[in-house]
């Protein structure tokens, strides 16, 4: 990715590419800064205000900021479930668990992906309801058995 960005500095593709690498790889401040130049290029791409509110709710405390980002990809796809799912986890490190219990039960009815099952799973948790987090867990691990967000979650909140 590197190479290729060398090659086409200014390409927003290639730019959003090499972001979702280091993100994943954990490197937050290089996926941040490739998203903030993306974002110069396209300054409404729902894609891309998701994706940049998303790595600042998951790898910074800078969770208004990250609320600001994900609300602007709401309000052009309001009903897009991977920016349900970054509202909600935005949510949940807020501490406003109803509201991320809602945005997360809307995500994870249009898209019954692993993340979104670790999300919702941690904030049926901290609400109280272990038994339905650990039932939802167990589902999403049986689909998704080396989902590695789900797995993570798994290891900090093991079974009895």
């Amino acid at each position: 990715m590197r190479k290729a960005v060398q090659q086409h500095p200014k390409s927003p593709d290639l730019l959003y590419e090499r972001a979702l690498v280091s993100d994943s790889l954990g490197h937050a401040a290089n996926a941040e800064r490739d998203l903030r130049l993306v974002l110069k290029a396209k300054p409404n791409d729902p894609q891309v205000l998701n994706a940049l509110g998303y790595t600042l709710a998951n790898r910074t405390t800078r969770y208004q900021e990250a609320l600001g980002y994900i609300n602007r990809a709401l309000k052009a796809e309001p009903a897009n479930p991977m920016i349900l799912d970054s509202l909600g986890w935005v949510q949940f490190k807020l501490g406003h668990l109803a509201a991320a219990r809602q945005a997360l039960e809307q995500s994870y009815a249009k898209l019954p992906d692993a993340e979104v099952a670790a999300h919702l799973g941690e904030v049926l948790w901290q609400q109280g309801h272990k038994d339905e987090a650990r039932q939802l867990w167990d589902n999403a691990l049986r689909a998704h058995p080396g989902h590695e967000v789900l797995l993570d979650t798994l290891r900090r909140h093991p079974q009895p």
